[in-house]
């Protein structure tokens, strides 16, 4: 009879639930979404405002993304009485796919407990009219729901757990780069309104801030061996990652390549080719979504699959860095040992010094690091929210490395 006056409580439809109680839970989820929805309008008004296009199309990307979050939870919220009424056979359950093995359930039983309407009241007990109790449904003998309500509902949880860290991702990192930008602009300052004492002194510094450039990352005897120069540029990236002297080369080689006057601001159109970058570097794309699915597939007990891939977010960032390391190396090398009069002493950023001459890979690797990270964080919230005690929770030693290893890799 306890068990009974529980199941009521917890089952009950609305026709048996107070009005108050109802209305004070619709007004609370209304102002949350009334208030996050203005607070996106709002923002991206003042980003139209303030000329900011690149960074108006970087949100209209999360939108989408919160938008197709939102479909699938409406859908999963909707379908998912349907879906575990859908029954096969029992034999298409093996317990190697599962994501723990039988000794992580506690008693080391063969096979899962499964929740019927034998389990809970008698035969001879009567259900209430109103009481709305999804795993009252039975499949028959030898017949197991394709997926139960309960785990349609853990599903449910890890995709709103997934779709929030993603977006909060995708805001540090557009933050973190925009801080690290403007952080540069004091260069920019001292490089514009810097005096000149005569016409000389333009040319003057330009050889001096080139040689001064090509003095710190081409002067190391490693930097002139094609095998040499990858390991001190892997080393190179654990240290500053622009330098005064860098910026200040790569400005007047972008401003003499394109003929434009000194004075031309250069920070500012960092800024903008930078804001134009985020719109493919936030948002989840259909490959991405393919990987996550392939992660979920193949997660199963014995293969610690998350743990292994939280090693990758850190070995691109690194991958990244020595290539960018490589890039600038090179450009350096240019200057220190020209090869032909079209080189000289000016820097010359290209395409053709990136892989396969797209720059836009690195682009791509950035956006696939940010979605892992948000991943791995993801499903170690989720594991604690869904799963408590099981087994994702069991080795501590390898819980400790995936989070610092994942922490690296931001």
């Amino acid at each position: 009879m306890e068990k009974m006056h529980e199941l009521i409580r917890e089952g009950r439809s609305l026709e048996f639930t107070p009005t108050w109680s109802v209305a004070s839970v619709t007004t609370v989820m209304v102002f949350v979404c009334l208030f996050v929805e203005r607070s996106i309008y709002r923002f991206g008004k003042w980003l139209t405002k303030t000329r900011r296009k690149a960074l108006f199309a970087s949100l209209e990307k999360i939108k989408e993304e919160l938008m197709l979050l939102g479909l699938i939870s409406l859908l999963l919220g909707q379908w998912a009485r349907w879906i575990s009424q859908i029954c096969v056979k029992s034999s298409l359950f093996s317990s190697k796919f599962y994501l723990c093995s039988d000794e992580d359930y506690g008693m080391g039983e063969s096979k899962r407990v499964l929740f019927t309407k034998s389990d809970t009241f008698s035969n001879e007990t009567e259900i209430p009219t109103g009481l709305n109790y999804s795993t009252l449904h039975q499949c028959g003998a030898d017949r197991e729901p394709f997926v139960s309500h309960e785990g349609l509902e853990q599903l449910h949880r890890f995709l709103f757990v997934l779709g929030f860290i993603h977006v909060i991702y995708s805001c540090i990192t557009v933050g973190l780069a925009m801080s690290k930008i403007y952080s540069w602009r004091k260069w920019e300052n001292e490089a514009t309104f810097a005096p000149d004492g005569n016409l000389q002194a333009p040319k003057n510094k330009v050889m001096r801030r080139q040689s001064t450039f090509a003095l710190h990352h081409a002067s190391h005897p490693w930097s002139r061996s094609r095998v040499l120069i990858w390991m001190l540029c892997f080393l190179r990236q654990f240290r500053s990652s622009i330098q005064k002297s860098d910026y200040l080369a790569l400005r007047l080689g972008f401003i003499t390549n394109h003929s434009l006057p000194l004075s031309y601001n250069f920070h500012k159109y960092m800024v903008r080719s930078m804001e134009d970058e985020f719109s493919g570097i936030v948002g989840i794309s259909w490959p991405l979504w393919g990987y996550a699915i392939i992660c979920i597939f193949i997660n199963i007990h014995g293969l610690n699959v998350y743990f292994w891939l939280s090693f990758i977010p850190a070995i691109l960032v690194m991958l990244v860095g020595t290539k960018l390391q490589h890039v600038v190396s090179l450009l350096a090398l240019e200057i220190a040992e020209p090869k032909g009069s079209s080189f000289g002493t000016q820097v010359k950023p290209r395409d053709e010094l990136f892989w396969f001459g797209k720059p836009e890979i690195l682009l791509r690797l950035i956006q696939f690091i940010s979605f892992q990270n948000a991943f791995e964080m993801a499903t170690f919230i989720w594991s604690l929210w869904a799963f408590k005690q099981r087994c994702f929770m069991k080795n501590h030693a390898l819980i400790a490395i995936r989070l610092i290893s994942g922490s690296e890799g931001s």
